[in-house]
């Protein structure tokens, strides 16, 4: 394991109290916990966070995750662990965590309207971009 390289959570925590405060206001999202962290969990698993990995694989555990749902979850296209409203949301996690391969296409979004209110949607994407900005900071920094 690397070393850390900067503690930018303590040279920067004015910026990331920002990202606390976007976290803050996902736990009060009507997407619920239990999805959000599952979000995290796979944007971590792209991301290859291994902080991250730790931290959501934990929190979702505590959530009573099922192992099977969670050994299963890089596979979930081909998993029947998932529900149609979950896929919806992993397409989404994976189209813009790989933004500069998906450009975030239709094929990726328009499935989300037929399980999430635009403001469900709205909250969803907060989720993804939150966790794809914190695996850059653990991974740059070496977290």
């Amino acid at each position: 394991m690397s070393s850390l390289r900067l503690a930018y959570y303590e040279l920067s925590p004015e910026l990331l109290q920002g990202f606390r405060l976007v976290k803050q206001g996902l736990e009060k999202s009507v997407l619920g916990l239990p999805l959000i962290e599952l979000i995290y969990l796979r944007v971590s698993q792209i991301n290859g966070c291994s902080f991250c990995l730790n931290m959501h694989t934990k929190a979702l555990r505590e959530r009573e995750e099922s192992d099977r749902r969670l050994a299963e979850l890089a596979g979930w296209r081909v998993s029947a662990q998932f529900s149609e409203r979950e896929k919806a949301a992993l397409e989404w996690a994976e189209a813009l965590t790989y933004v500069v391969e998906s450009h975030a296409d239709d094929a990726a979004y328009l499935p989300l309207k037929a399980h999430f209110s635009d403001q469900e949607i709205s909250d969803l994407t907060f989720a993804i971009a939150l966790m794809n900005g914190m695996n850059r900071l653990a991974v740059g920094m070496r977290q």
